[in-house]
């Protein structure tokens, strides 16, 4: 996943703050020269970590320690809130009244991954109850057609098309005429792209444009492009006025750095990331959530919504709320087993959880599973009291438990420390809320 390397980087520095009275210049100092070759590793644009630590630094200088929090607490809780305005507002993603039709416009370069964006928007809306309806308008890519027609046809979601036409407006008002009979509320436009900005594609996007007067106009940008990507959202805003970014192949680049940068380059926030090909692998992008992730705090309200349409996300949620209470036991970290099991990726979902992040940046999928299955063993060869309390698990315990497992006593060991790792973040986190400074 992008931004691996930052998350990384972010948690071993948290790890060698001191726990002072006060929050000094000089284990400061120590913290933003870490944070600031990590962020300048993963490919941030110089003027986003320029204005991020400087944020840091004036916020951070003489505060004391806020209510029960630690200082490297505090610390922390500064570094997410400027984590979070760095990666954009915290307003909901395509959010609107049921009565209202919305019109989107999907523009890029060829090859940044328009047209299958196109169709997660149309699985996104369609998830949520309204009636998406595809509008074929890259007419330079001979396959770009096909490839949405398919796409349509996987999510049974219309496709408008014309083969026969060599005017993209034209096909777009035809389109739209279309869909007058169809009851639609909420109609994508796959543009065409060029392997470069030139004046022939901003025309033809512009007329487009003028005449449909979109809801919104959203640039997918490649995370694999760095830099560049930010170039390119420049460009196209200058010239369109884009309202926000969806950032492709965002589970392909340990980087992606380029995303921390958008809003303060382009003044446009991301929207959205695709974390696979499939249709059904993407992810709303929400600053907050992202920030708890880069400092290692996992993300469990995109791990409920993630659940909710393969499990029972009520199970989950209640899960989660007794991590926040403190008391979640390994009959807890049990059952979160048994659902992330039937949730795709492992990978993927224990980058969500607390305590596991750099674990999930370790190992890949087939990894990640044999490792679930070797973690069950481990707990159910305990007995009910030990999964109550794992306070009891001493040396002969873990001996017994390794045997009964077919395990060995360091795995064992491994899988209590990031049972406690787990929640001793969670602590740190249900602190903050009661602080009234707690992570969103």
């Amino acid at each position: 996943m992008a931004l691996e390397r930052l998350s990384n980087a972010l948690t071993e520095a948290f790890k060698k703050l001191t726990k002072n009275d006060k929050i000094n210049e000089g284990h400061l100092d120590g913290l933003l020269k870490e944070v600031k070759i990590a962020l300048l590793e993963a490919d941030v644009h110089t003027l986003a970590v320029d204005e991020f630590l400087n944020d840091i630094k004036t916020e951070a200088i003489g505060q004391k320690i806020l209510g029960s929090l630690k200082p490297n607490e505090a610390l922390m809780k500064l570094v997410y809130d400027q984590l979070v305005d760095l990666l954009g507002s915290p307003q909901e993603n395509f959010v609107y009244p049921a009565s209202q039709q919305v019109t989107m416009m999907l523009v890029g370069l060829q090859g940044s991954g328009k047209t299958t964006s196109a169709a997660k928007l149309a699985h996104y809306f369609k998830s949520k109850g309204r009636k998406p309806y595809l509008i074929a308008a890259d007419l330079q890519r001979p396959a770009a057609i096909d490839q949405l027609e398919i796409l349509g046809t996987s999510l049974n979601v219309k496709v408008y098309t014309d083969r026969s036409s060599k005017n993209a407006l034209q096909v777009v008002k035809d389109g739209l005429k279309a869909a007058k009979n169809e009851n639609i509320d909420t109609i994508i436009i796959d543009t065409a792209g060029r392997l470069h900005i030139d004046n022939l594609l901003m025309d033809e996007l512009s007329q487009i444009k003028a005449f449909v007067k979109p809801t919104e106009i959203l640039l997918t940008v490649d995370a694999l492009s760095g830099q560049d990507a930010l170039n390119v959202a420049t460009s196209f805003n200058e010239k369109l006025s884009i309202s926000g970014l969806i950032v492709t192949k965002f589970d392909g680049d340990s980087k992606g750095g380029a995303v921390l940068s958008a809003k303060t380059v382009t003044h446009v926030n991301v929207k959205m990331v695709g974390t696979g090909e499939r249709v059904d692998e993407y992810e709303l992008f929400y600053p907050d959530r992202m920030a708890t992730r880069l400092i290692g705090m996992g993300d469990l309200m995109s791990l409920v919504e993630t659940a909710e349409t393969k499990l029972d996300a009520a199970s989950l949620e209640r899960s989660a709320n007794r991590l926040m209470d403190g008391q979640f036991t390994l009959n807890d970290l049990l059952d979160q087993f048994n659902q992330m099991a039937k949730m795709g990726s492992m990978k993927a979902i224990l980058g969500m959880l607390p305590g596991m992040g750099q674990l999930a940046q370790q190992v890949n999928d087939k990894e990640a599973s044999q490792m679930m299955s070797r973690n069950k063993a481990i707990i159910l060869s305990m007995t009910e009291e030990e999964r109550e309390d794992a306070s009891l698990l001493r040396a002969s315990r873990k001996a017994r438990i390794a045997k009964g497992s077919g395990t060995s006593v360091q795995d064992v060991g491994r899988l209590l420390s990031q049972y406690e790792k787990a929640k001793d973040q969670m602590r740190m986190m249900s602190r903050l809320a009661k602080n009234n400074k707690g992570f969103k």
